[in-house]
């Protein structure tokens, strides 16, 4: 592509400051402004920033708009709002909800002629792609999506609004028993503990409250209930040196056992020093993709599904052609 892409990040935490660092490595873009509800000038960046009230007055002068907020609050709201105005790429990840959001924000990019690609990252993302192919070639076999070893956002998150709790994170860990089951071939059925275990380090506020605290956690629904939990409580010096990092990954794995009784496997795993940095890194490639389908006119709401691998690369079809092909 000749012209440099426009872009603007919305939201300028650890996703924010991610697609930030990305976009430096990616040369076919330049970054017109982040967008914050904060105090620009509290903001530590030499990037443009600008009050997110202002947002509006940028319409015509960015081509994609990376939406950086949670999906638990902020894109439900925002989305809507800025999908009506810009191109817009985004990293929802409420698995059971992204079918009532791709519909919402179907509907405001057809009616405001713009493309709006929800849902970008590792999983869901390259994870989603992984899972479907695995699925087309192997279709009486089902994948297996085991994550960790890593911190999980949400959980980590759910641990720290429990009173007394002052610092914590949660680590998904997956078991080996399980995927060595699935690596085999004989597609078992797994439940949720058989699959995973989960690794809490609590700082307190108060050490003669743990009892109550790691009965909170190990009975929350949803989150802990169904798993095996080890709660570990530590000092904040300790925390501070050990768990202040983001580390994550995890697998996709499928096989299938034809009818010459010949076993394959396909595998595709992650490890990640940086969850957010990488997440980050694969919206920057993506919306290369966003870029291009404006350009052809398209409208409307899509997912990792709907775009050609192509599409996220700087470089031409024959250069990917000769060189990759």
């Amino acid at each position: 592509m000749d012209k440099k892409i426009r872009v603007g990040i919305v939201g300028y935490g650890n996703l924010g400051k991610g697609v930030e660092l990305a976009l430096r490595e990616n040369k076919d873009f330049v970054l017109k402004g982040i967008f914050t509800r904060r105090d620009p000038s509290l903001i530590d960046t030499d990037s443009k920033v600008i009050p997110l009230s202002k947002v509006l007055d940028y319409k015509d002068e960015i081509d994609v708009m990376f939406l950086c907020g949670g999906s638990a609050n902020d894109l439900p709201q925002q989305c809507p709002i800025l999908a009506a105005c810009f191109n817009t790429i985004d990293a929802y990840d409420n698995h059971s909800k992204i079918p009532d959001y791709f519909n919402m924000v179907d509907d405001i990019a057809k009616d405001s002629n713009k493309v709006s690609l929800i849902s970008i990252g590792w999983d869901p993302g390259l994870f989603s792609l992984n899972r479907l192919l695995n699925q087309a070639i192997f279709p009486n076999r089902q994948s297996y999506t085991f994550w960790g070893e890593g911190v999980s956002q949400g959980h980590s998150e759910a641990v720290r609004k429990i009173k007394g709790v002052k610092y914590a994170v949660q680590y998904t860990i997956p078991l080996e028993e399980a995927m060595e089951k699935v690596r085999s071939g004989n597609n078992p059925q797994l439940t949720s503990r058989e699959k995973h275990k989960r690794v809490c380090y609590v700082v307190p506020l108060d050490f003669n409250d743990t009892n109550r605290i790691e009965e909170e956690i190990k009975t929350m629904p949803d989150y802990f209930a169904e798993y095996d939990t080890t709660v570990h409580f530590i000092t904040e010096e300790e925390f501070l040196k050990n768990h202040s990092k983001m580390p994550h990954g995890g697998f996709v794995i499928s096989t299938d056992i034809n009818k010459n009784n010949h076993k394959q496997r396909i595998e595709f795993n992650l490890s990640l020093e940086n969850n957010p940095e990488f997440t980050a890194a694969v919206l920057v490639a993506f919306a290369r993709g966003v870029y291009r389908m404006s350009l052809e006119g398209k409208k409307g709401a899509f997912s990792i599904f709907d775009i050609p691998l192509s599409y996220i690369s700087p470089k031409s079809n024959e250069e990917l052609r000769k060189e990759l092909l």
